[in-house]
Protein backbone atom coordinates (compact mmCIF):
# COMPACT_ATOMS: atom_id res chain seq x y z
CA UNK A 1 0.00 0.00 0.00
CA UNK A 2 1.11 3.71 -0.75
CA UNK A 3 -0.32 6.72 1.14
CA UNK A 4 0.95 10.44 0.39
CA UNK A 5 -0.50 12.25 3.68
CA UNK A 6 -0.72 15.98 2.81
CA UNK A 7 0.19 16.92 6.70
CA UNK A 8 2.15 15.55 9.63
CA UNK A 9 -0.71 15.56 11.61
CA UNK A 10 -2.28 13.33 8.93
CA UNK A 11 0.86 11.78 8.22
CA UNK A 12 1.27 10.22 11.60
CA UNK A 13 -2.19 8.90 12.07
CA UNK A 14 -1.34 6.63 8.55
CA UNK A 15 2.11 5.63 10.24
CA UNK A 16 -0.11 4.90 13.64
CA UNK A 17 -2.77 2.83 11.62
CA UNK A 18 -1.17 0.98 9.43
CA UNK A 19 2.30 1.05 10.21
CA UNK A 20 5.19 1.26 6.93
CA UNK A 21 8.35 2.47 5.89
CA UNK A 22 8.62 6.23 5.70
CA UNK A 23 9.97 7.42 2.36
CA UNK A 24 11.37 11.12 2.30
CA UNK A 25 14.16 11.98 -0.13
CA UNK A 26 14.44 8.31 -1.35
CA UNK A 27 17.98 8.57 -1.82
CA UNK A 28 18.60 5.88 0.87
CA UNK A 29 15.60 4.41 0.61
CA UNK A 30 15.57 2.83 -2.81
CA UNK A 31 19.26 2.17 -2.63
CA UNK A 32 18.86 0.18 0.47
CA UNK A 33 16.54 -2.22 -1.32
CA UNK A 34 19.03 -3.31 -3.96
CA UNK A 35 17.59 -5.29 -6.57
CA UNK A 36 14.23 -5.98 -4.44
CA UNK A 37 10.91 -4.51 -5.35
CA UNK A 38 9.47 -2.43 -2.69
CA UNK A 39 6.91 -4.31 -0.65
CA UNK A 40 4.92 -3.47 2.64
CA UNK A 41 3.12 -0.13 3.39
CA UNK A 42 4.96 2.99 2.21
CA UNK A 43 3.96 6.25 3.74
CA UNK A 44 5.34 9.05 1.46
CA UNK A 45 5.89 12.59 3.91
CA UNK A 46 7.78 14.33 0.72
CA UNK A 47 4.46 16.61 0.29
CA UNK A 48 4.76 17.72 3.84
CA UNK A 49 5.66 21.50 3.87
CA UNK A 50 5.12 21.65 6.89
CA UNK A 51 8.17 20.64 8.54
CA UNK A 52 10.29 21.47 5.41
CA UNK A 53 12.70 25.17 5.64
CA UNK A 54 14.90 26.85 8.24
CA UNK A 55 13.11 29.40 10.59
CA UNK A 56 15.69 31.41 13.43
CA UNK A 57 13.73 31.67 16.19
CA UNK A 58 14.10 33.26 19.66
CA UNK A 59 15.86 30.49 21.12
CA UNK A 60 16.83 28.22 18.34
CA UNK A 61 17.28 27.91 14.53
CA UNK A 62 14.79 25.25 13.23
CA UNK A 63 15.76 23.22 10.57
CA UNK A 64 12.38 21.16 9.42
CA UNK A 65 13.11 17.59 8.53
CA UNK A 66 12.61 17.54 5.01
CA UNK A 67 14.35 20.25 4.62
CA UNK A 68 17.20 19.41 1.61
CA UNK A 69 20.89 19.93 1.84
CA UNK A 70 20.73 22.27 -0.84
CA UNK A 71 18.14 24.49 0.87
CA UNK A 72 20.82 24.28 4.03
CA UNK A 73 23.83 25.59 2.05
CA UNK A 74 21.35 28.18 0.90
CA UNK A 75 20.02 29.51 3.69
CA UNK A 76 21.18 32.47 5.37
CA UNK A 77 22.96 31.25 8.79
CA UNK A 78 25.05 32.32 11.45
CA UNK A 79 28.99 31.61 10.82
CA UNK A 80 28.43 28.92 13.35
CA UNK A 81 26.67 27.15 11.08
CA UNK A 82 29.71 27.32 8.22
CA UNK A 83 30.79 23.54 9.17
CA UNK A 84 27.37 22.37 8.62
CA UNK A 85 27.05 23.81 5.12
CA UNK A 86 30.16 22.45 4.22
CA UNK A 87 29.36 19.05 5.23
CA UNK A 88 26.11 19.74 2.81
CA UNK A 89 27.87 19.99 0.13
CA UNK A 90 29.63 17.01 0.69
CA UNK A 91 26.56 14.77 0.87
CA UNK A 92 26.82 12.91 -2.32
CA UNK A 93 26.04 14.90 -5.69
CA UNK A 94 24.14 17.98 -6.26
CA UNK A 95 21.54 15.82 -7.39
CA UNK A 96 21.27 14.19 -4.05
CA UNK A 97 21.87 17.47 -2.26
CA UNK A 98 18.87 18.75 -4.23
CA UNK A 99 16.73 15.46 -3.20
CA UNK A 100 18.36 13.73 0.10
CA UNK A 101 16.69 15.44 3.21
CA UNK A 102 18.13 16.64 7.07
CA UNK A 103 16.08 14.34 8.84
CA UNK A 104 17.02 11.09 6.17
CA UNK A 105 20.50 11.72 6.80
CA UNK A 106 20.29 11.37 10.61
CA UNK A 107 17.38 8.82 10.72
CA UNK A 108 20.07 6.89 8.25
CA UNK A 109 22.38 6.38 11.21
CA UNK A 110 25.63 5.36 9.21
CA UNK A 111 28.70 6.01 11.26
CA UNK A 112 30.07 8.30 7.91
CA UNK A 113 27.15 10.33 7.93
CA UNK A 114 28.35 13.83 6.89
CA UNK A 115 25.62 15.91 8.90
CA UNK A 116 26.53 14.21 12.38
CA UNK A 117 29.37 15.68 13.48
CA UNK A 118 28.64 19.33 12.60
CA UNK A 119 25.17 18.90 14.49
CA UNK A 120 26.33 17.67 17.30
CA UNK A 121 29.04 20.56 17.42
CA UNK A 122 26.24 22.95 17.47
CA UNK A 123 24.69 20.97 20.11
CA UNK A 124 21.54 19.64 18.06
CA UNK A 125 18.28 18.37 19.27
CA UNK A 126 15.41 16.16 17.45
CA UNK A 127 12.42 16.45 17.62
CA UNK A 128 10.11 13.56 17.02
CA UNK A 129 6.27 13.19 16.40
CA UNK A 130 3.88 10.46 16.50
CA UNK A 131 0.42 10.27 16.71
CA UNK A 132 0.19 9.97 20.68
CA UNK A 133 3.21 12.47 21.77
CA UNK A 134 6.12 14.73 20.63
CA UNK A 135 9.15 14.45 22.43
CA UNK A 136 12.77 15.84 21.93
CA UNK A 137 15.87 14.82 22.87
CA UNK A 138 19.73 15.26 22.31
CA UNK A 139 21.14 14.78 18.77
CA UNK A 140 23.95 12.80 20.54
CA UNK A 141 21.16 10.60 22.63
CA UNK A 142 19.38 9.97 19.56
CA UNK A 143 21.94 7.78 17.13
CA UNK A 144 22.54 4.72 19.02
CA UNK A 145 24.77 2.44 17.18
CA UNK A 146 25.39 2.12 13.31
CA UNK A 147 22.19 2.25 11.77
CA UNK A 148 20.34 2.23 14.76
CA UNK A 149 18.30 5.52 16.74
CA UNK A 150 15.96 5.89 18.71
CA UNK A 151 13.41 6.81 16.79
CA UNK A 152 9.72 4.79 17.32
CA UNK A 153 8.14 2.80 14.07
CA UNK A 154 5.09 5.33 14.28
CA UNK A 155 7.42 8.67 15.15
CA UNK A 156 8.70 11.27 12.16
CA UNK A 157 11.82 13.30 13.02
CA UNK A 158 9.95 16.88 12.27
CA UNK A 159 12.34 19.38 13.19
CA UNK A 160 15.95 19.78 14.37
CA UNK A 161 16.31 22.51 16.54
CA UNK A 162 20.12 24.19 17.12
CA UNK A 163 20.20 26.61 20.22
CA UNK A 164 20.89 30.49 19.38
CA UNK A 165 24.60 30.07 21.82
CA UNK A 166 27.41 30.47 19.48
CA UNK A 167 26.29 31.99 16.50
CA UNK A 168 29.75 34.37 15.85
CA UNK A 169 31.67 31.16 16.64
CA UNK A 170 34.39 29.89 13.98
CA UNK A 171 32.69 26.76 12.33
CA UNK A 172 34.82 24.26 10.44
CA UNK A 173 34.07 21.14 8.96
CA UNK A 174 37.06 18.55 7.52
CA UNK A 175 36.33 15.39 5.61
CA UNK A 176 39.21 12.71 4.59
CA UNK A 177 38.61 10.36 1.70
CA UNK A 178 40.00 8.56 -1.22
CA UNK A 179 39.00 11.33 -4.33
CA UNK A 180 37.89 14.15 -4.24
CA UNK A 181 33.89 13.78 -4.84
CA UNK A 182 30.75 11.14 -4.20
CA UNK A 183 33.35 10.09 -1.04
CA UNK A 184 32.46 7.95 2.00
CA UNK A 185 34.51 9.47 4.91
CA UNK A 186 37.55 7.65 6.12
CA UNK A 187 37.74 10.45 8.75
CA UNK A 188 35.64 13.56 8.95
CA UNK A 189 35.87 16.27 11.94
CA UNK A 190 33.86 19.68 12.53
CA UNK A 191 35.35 22.14 15.02
CA UNK A 192 32.74 24.77 16.31
CA UNK A 193 35.03 27.26 18.44
CA UNK A 194 34.08 30.64 20.28
CA UNK A 195 36.24 33.42 21.55
CA UNK A 196 35.98 36.12 23.98
CA UNK A 197 36.91 40.10 24.32
CA UNK A 198 40.22 38.79 25.62
CA UNK A 199 40.58 36.72 22.45
CA UNK A 200 40.27 33.28 24.57
CA UNK A 201 38.34 30.27 23.70
CA UNK A 202 35.08 30.69 25.55
CA UNK A 203 32.88 27.58 23.80
CA UNK A 204 34.60 24.26 21.68
CA UNK A 205 32.81 21.95 20.61
CA UNK A 206 34.84 19.42 18.47
CA UNK A 207 33.10 15.96 17.32
CA UNK A 208 34.76 13.38 14.85
CA UNK A 209 33.02 10.93 12.65
CA UNK A 210 33.85 7.52 10.32
CA UNK A 211 36.09 6.69 13.45
CA UNK A 212 33.12 5.23 16.11
CA UNK A 213 29.74 3.59 15.17
CA UNK A 214 28.61 6.60 16.20
CA UNK A 215 30.43 10.51 15.52
CA UNK A 216 31.71 11.46 19.08
CA UNK A 217 32.41 14.51 20.52
CA UNK A 218 35.73 14.93 22.52
CA UNK A 219 34.93 16.61 26.18
CA UNK A 220 38.51 16.19 27.42
CA UNK A 221 40.23 18.59 24.28
CA UNK A 222 37.24 21.17 24.41
CA UNK A 223 37.97 21.69 28.44
CA UNK A 224 41.44 21.92 27.18
CA UNK A 225 40.83 24.41 24.80
CA UNK A 226 39.21 26.77 27.36
CA UNK A 227 40.88 30.17 28.04
CA UNK A 228 43.78 29.65 25.66
CA UNK A 229 44.46 32.41 23.05
CA UNK A 230 42.74 31.79 19.93
CA UNK A 231 45.45 32.26 17.26
CA UNK A 232 47.37 30.64 14.58
CA UNK A 233 48.62 27.19 15.89
CA UNK A 234 45.89 26.27 18.08
CA UNK A 235 45.43 22.87 16.58
CA UNK A 236 48.92 22.11 18.50
CA UNK A 237 46.90 21.75 21.84
CA UNK A 238 45.03 18.56 20.48
CA UNK A 239 46.66 15.19 20.94
CA UNK A 240 46.29 11.57 20.54
CA UNK A 241 45.24 11.19 23.86
CA UNK A 242 42.40 13.43 23.00
CA UNK A 243 40.85 10.67 20.62
CA UNK A 244 41.51 7.55 23.69
CA UNK A 245 37.43 7.33 23.50
CA UNK A 246 37.12 6.40 19.65
CA UNK A 247 37.08 3.02 17.92
CA UNK A 248 37.88 2.99 14.70
CA UNK A 249 37.55 -0.41 12.41
CA UNK A 250 39.56 -1.55 9.72
CA UNK A 251 37.82 -1.78 6.16
CA UNK A 252 38.50 -1.33 2.59
CA UNK A 253 38.73 2.45 2.72
CA UNK A 254 41.63 2.63 5.61
CA UNK A 255 42.82 0.69 8.62
CA UNK A 256 42.15 1.24 11.81
CA UNK A 257 45.31 3.44 12.65
CA UNK A 258 45.44 4.92 9.67
CA UNK A 259 42.08 6.61 10.38
CA UNK A 260 42.71 7.39 13.97
CA UNK A 261 46.43 9.20 12.77
CA UNK A 262 44.13 10.72 10.68
CA UNK A 263 41.75 12.07 12.72
CA UNK A 264 44.24 13.61 14.89
CA UNK A 265 45.22 15.42 11.95
CA UNK A 266 41.96 16.90 10.91
CA UNK A 267 41.28 17.94 14.17
CA UNK A 268 44.45 20.10 14.55
CA UNK A 269 43.42 20.97 10.99
CA UNK A 270 40.04 22.10 11.54
CA UNK A 271 41.11 23.99 14.85
CA UNK A 272 43.81 25.91 13.15
CA UNK A 273 41.24 27.01 10.63
CA UNK A 274 39.13 28.34 13.29
CA UNK A 275 42.02 30.34 15.05
CA UNK A 276 42.22 33.80 12.74
CA UNK A 277 45.18 34.36 10.56
CA UNK A 278 47.76 36.67 11.80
Amino acid sequence: MYFRPSTLDEAVHVLASSGGQILAGGTDFFPSLGDRPVTGTVVDISGLREIRGVVAEAKHIRIGGLTTWTEVIQAPLPRCFDGLKAAAREIGSIQIQNRATVAGNLCNASPAADSVPPLLALDAEVELTSHAATRRLPLADFIVGNRKTLRQPGEILSQIFVPRTVENAASVFLKLGARRYLVISIAMVAAVIQKNSAGQVSDARVSVGSCSVVARRLPELESALLGMSMTPGLGVAATARHLKDLSPIGDVRATAGYRLDAALRLVRRALDACAPKS
